[in-house]
């Protein structure tokens, strides 16, 4: 048989033991149920609507006008597409730097615009040091020398302004035109 300080202890070290299992218990317990809150805030069927830097489109159309750049930023090496309302591709804005300068204007350095026809072919190349593009009327306007190049002609001038929805421009001051490729302009002549 034991002596009573043996039980006593033994008594004490059943307690402490039961107690520490039943500490892990809740802790686990607690633990499980937080896991549980945490996964229920990040199902993938429940996302946080995120507060938008764009201007209003049609929620389904890719354009320019749902460029996600917050007011007061600068990105880097940007580069956006321009799309349809069919999905297919009329342009390519490439810029070294973009800046939103407020909700409805972007200024970009360095814009390089490639659209293409509808047969998916390279039509205009529009280079511009500094441009700013016009959120609400879609218009595109530099006031530095611009150059617009097409595969039959190239044309510079001192001021440019394009607008992005309907593909056509204008340009101002001290504008030269050259034509590369008279041949395609004599056969439209004869027909």
């Amino acid at each position: 048989m034991l002596p009573c300080r043996s039980r006593r202890a033994l008594r004490g070290s059943a307690l402490l033991s039961l107690l520490l299992l039943l500490l892990v218990a809740l802790l686990a317990s607690a633990g499980s149920s937080f896991a549980e809150k945490e996964k229920g805030k990040n199902k993938p069927g429940k996302k946080k609507k995120m507060p938008s830097a764009t201007a209003s489109a049609s929620p389904g159309e890719q354009s320019l006008t749902n460029i996600p750049l917050p007011i007061g930023h600068e990105a880097k090496g940007l580069v956006l597409p321009d799309f349809d309302g069919e999905g297919h591709v009329r342009g390519k804005f490439t810029a070294s730097t973009a800046r939103r300068v407020d909700e409805e204007h972007i200024q970009f350095q360095d814009l390089k615009i490639t659209t293409f026809t509808p047969e998916s072919q390279v039509d205009l190349q529009i280079d511009m040091q500094t441009s700013v593009l016009d959120l609400k009327t879609k218009i595109l306007s530099s006031q530095e020398r611009a150059t617009v190049k097409r595969a039959d002609f190239n044309i510079i001038g001192d001021a440019i302004q394009f607008d992005t929805s309907t593909r056509t421009g204008r340009m101002i001051g001290n504008v030269k035109m050259v034509i590369t490729s008279q041949s395609q302009l004599i056969q439209q002549k004869k027909e």
